[in-house]
């Protein structure tokens, strides 16, 4: 298979290979759009199995990263760059710096931040060689580390969904099936356990998931038994893909609002879950939190002012809007909601491609 025949690839503008002997450094940048502006997206540090499923996350995500800053409406492209390696035991300062300057080889077109296995630490140390990383946490521009804000925008949502099926403000008398604890998830399930719900949680680190259902007062079962809890909302909180072929029939959940990014292994398990009457809040629209966090810090240093804190409410409140257009259309519409959240962001994109195209055209 070569990378124009993956099912994964979707026009993508670039995608890049980088390797340092030296550092030992394996990543693969992927630009999926800059219609909207210079391409932001996290950077995943992930232990695959091969580089192939390397490059399909990397696609897969970068999409997603596209649809989310668009559905967000955020001046923002779409990307994602994924690093081939176990974060616990090969981070080396010198391993993200080495990416850095593989970031700083595209001139600005990407801006990596943090995902899954990088922290504000590791962005700190490309932000050493390259200007194109942000989520740092020193200047007046700083926003930090997105998880918290990104753990905000998922509660938000889940009060959304809790208000349209079971008429209440809070969560109080319903159970979360919440699978993965680590960043937002830690965050996140603090937020739903003072709100009222009751949580069973997992994740593959005992250490970590011992410590949140402690301060939660949670039930912990083991990592695959989390699809057969009687749950009313299932919360993916870990990598994508956990809404599959055989994972559907054992939900029994009314509503799936979670962190995680890339939940519908295929877009056919969307129509599964709409015609089973099951509430799928899109994930790149109920994640979309730590990203406007970024685009704030991006938006500072772009105009030389400061993190504002007020201007992510807006844009946080503003998403809760789209999340709420969303479920009324797919009642209206009768459509799944994960096909109703495309369609609102691709018609963003493709305005803004017109308008680039045309800004071009004047400038020849």
């Amino acid at each position: 298979m070569t990378l124009f025949d993956s099912p994964s690839f979707s026009n993508h503008e670039g995608v890049h290979a980088f390797f340092d002997e030296k550092t030992g450094l394996k990543a693969i940048i992927a630009v999926h759009s800059t219609a909207r502006g210079a391409a932001v997206g996290g950077t995943r540090m992930w232990n695959y199995g091969s580089a192939a499923e390397a490059l399909e996350d990397v696609l897969r995500l970068s999409k997603g990263m596209s649809y989310k800053n668009a559905v967000a409406d955020l001046e923002m492209g779409g990307g994602k760059s994924v690093i081939i390696g176990d974060s616990k035991t090969q981070k080396t300062p010198e391993l993200f710096q080495a990416f850095g300057r593989a970031v700083h080889t595209l001139g600005g077109c990407y801006y990596a931040a943090e995902d899954v296995g990088v922290s504000v630490a590791d962005v700190a140390e490309a932000r050493k060689v390259t200007p194109y990383v942000v989520g740092l946490s020193d200047g007046a521009w700083g926003s930090g580390d997105p998880s918290p804000v990104t753990a905000e925008g998922v509660f938000r949502s889940t009060l959304v969904v809790a208000k349209r099926l079971w008429k209440q403000d809070d969560l109080t008398g319903l159970t979360v099936a919440m699978q993965g604890v680590g960043h937002v998830g830690g965050y996140l399930a603090d937020k739903l356990s003072k709100a009222g719900a009751k949580l069973v949680l997992t994740d593959v680190n005992q250490e970590l998931l011992s410590e949140v259902a402690a301060r939660t007062n949670a039930e912990v079962v083991a990592p695959d038994a989390i699809y057969d809890v009687n749950a009313d909302i299932y919360a993916p909180c870990a990598l994508g893909a956990t809404l599959n072929a055989q994972t559907l029939d054992r939900i029994s959940a009314k509503a799936v609002v979670g962190a995680a990014n890339n939940q519908l292994a295929t877009p056919d398990i969307g129509q599964r879950l709409f015609e089973r009457g099951v509430v799928y809040a899109p994930d790149y629209v109920v994640n979309g939190g730590g990203i406007i966090n970024v685009a704030s810090e991006l938006k500072a240093r772009q105009t030389g002012g400061a993190y504002d804190p007020a201007w992510v409410e807006k844009k946080l409140s503003r998403l809760m809007e789209t999340l709420e257009e969303v479920l009324d259309r797919s009642a209206t519409e009768k459509r799944p909601t994960h096909e109703i959240a495309d369609a609102i962001a691709e018609a963003r994109i493709s305005a803004a491609l017109d308008e680039k195209t045309d800004r071009e055209r004047l400038a020849a």
